[in-house]
């Protein structure tokens, strides 16, 4: 991989989050491995979507186990295939329903991260306004032979906004959606900065109160802990309207909806899921996915996961064929094992040149290390239980800084005594340990 172009900037961003433990936002092609049923099965509801359905997907496994890498992979493609992603990790102070204002805080969140291929970074609820308008601007100039400083231009432009708006003014809250995004038409058009921030804010539900909302938009409501999930909707189906194919939710650390103690406000939680999932199932919204990252325990325990929630687990229970020890993954829940010891290993090339591209030097590190690396990670005590790939990144990407960073340090000191085997017994092991799991 030494001799592939690999920008400074991703694999910086790979270094760091990597050795930090976090997913990087970008770069994830570069080290992806394994996965790829599951990866099949999202593109699939991706196309679905596209075409004007809804999916709403569980993805389960272990803290370590890839949920977020994944989530992060399938959000990158979604913004290669034109859709508009948004991702919130969930926390105490971002839930789906909340007393505080916690499901509010989630929906604030996902604004801010807002996302297409052309601002994957989040931020793009104005960009996608602006590209919409502009986009008219042009099609309207070329049909007609207007130019820009026609009147008529204007008067075409707003006739065509108002029939994207107006087929919305039907959808639950959609004549406020529609009306805030006729005042964000009307501030462009005038130049009115203050106008068009004032519907951002309303958009990005900012406003605290519905007389402030009154007064500065004419509109009467404003988004809150109750109303948030409606408007995801109508986001969903203004993005398809306006050119893109559809709008996906990404939800991480839904493990903080378990932990919540108070019965009621969890099992409220749960209630706004069951809403959410069968709006996706039952055709009540279109153009719409919702991935969910939760443990197995989150959905499984039937004193406070899911499970305890008698609606939810008789849709996400498992059927009694696929439940037999194979996967399914067309069902509500995708499940992710442990990643395969070939897997893993191709994971550590990867991060090994990576590394040697990054600081630019030639890795001196051979398959063989890398296996007897493995080995170590593998025989630590509590491995069969506790070792994710995770904390094996974590644990490489340790070695290869210390090895770099002090020229004293050897592969066969960090290691320790297996480690410390003259090169054909090192061979003869690795291969052993190959044929033991097939690579």
């Amino acid at each position: 991989m030494n001799a592939m172009k690999i920008p400074k900037r991703i694999t910086t961003a790979l270094v760091h989050s990597l050795t930090s433990g976090v997913v990087p936002r970008i770069g994830l092609e570069y080290i992806a491995v394994g996965r790829k049923p599951e990866v099949e099965a999202l593109l699939r509801d991706m196309d679905n979507i596209a075409e004007g359905g809804a999916a709403f997907k569980f993805i389960t496994g272990r803290y370590g186990s890839g949920k977020s890498f994944l989530l992060q992979t399938i959000r990158n493609y979604a913004m290669d295939r034109d859709f508009v992603v948004a991702d919130a990790d969930l926390s105490p102070e971002r839930r789906l329903v909340g007393t505080q204002g916690q499901g509010l805080a989630t929906y604030r969140e996902l604004m801010i991260h807002l996302s297409t291929r052309t601002r994957p970074d989040g931020g793009a609820l104005e960009a996608m306004l602006q590209k919409w308008i502009s986009s008219i601007q042009q099609d309207v100039m070329k049909e007609h032979g207007l130019r820009p400083a026609d009147p008529a231009l204007h008067v075409e432009v707003e006739q065509r906004i108002f029939a994207v708006t107006g087929e919305m003014q039907n959808m639950v809250h959609g004549f406020d959606f529609a009306q805030v995004l006729s005042a964000y038409w009307a501030g462009y058009k005038l130049a009115d900065d203050d106008r068009k921030q004032a519907a951002l804010r309303w958009l990005r539900g900012e406003y605290p109160t519905k007389t402030a909302a009154k007064q500065e938009l004419g509109v009467g409501v404003i988004i809150d802990d109750d109303n948030w999930y409606d408007y995801i909707k109508l986001w969903s189906e203004f993005a398809a309207r306006i050119g893109y194919k559809g709008l996906l939710l990404f939800i991480d650390e839904a493990v903080n909806l378990y932990k919540i103690t108070n019965s009621i406000s969890r099992q409220g939680n749960y209630e706004k899921l069951l809403t959410m999932f069968n709006d996706t199932m039952q055709g009540k919204a279109s153009h719409l996915g919702i991935f969910v990252g939760g443990t197995p325990q989150f959905v499984e325990d039937e004193r406070r996961g899911l499970f305890s929630y008698e609606a939810l687990r008789s849709r996400l229970v498992e059927g009694r064929f696929s439940g037999s020890g194979y996967q399914n993954y067309t069902g509500p829940i995708l499940k992710l094992d442990m990643l395969s010891h070939e897997e893993i290993l191709i994971l550590l090339q990867k991060l090994l040149q990576i590394h040697g591209l990054h600081f630019s030097y030639e890795p001196s590190l051979t398959d063989s290390d890398l296996v007897l690396f493995m080995q170590t990670e593998v025989g630590r005590m509590g491995a069969d239980v506790l070792l994710t790939p995770r904390e094996v990144i974590r644990d490489f990407m340790d070695l290869l800084h210390t090895l770099h960073q002090n020229p004293d340090a050897t592969f066969e000191g960090l290691l320790g005594e297996r480690a410390e085997q003259t090169p054909d017994s090192k061979q003869d092991e690795a291969d052993d340990f190959l044929a033991e799991f097939e690579l």
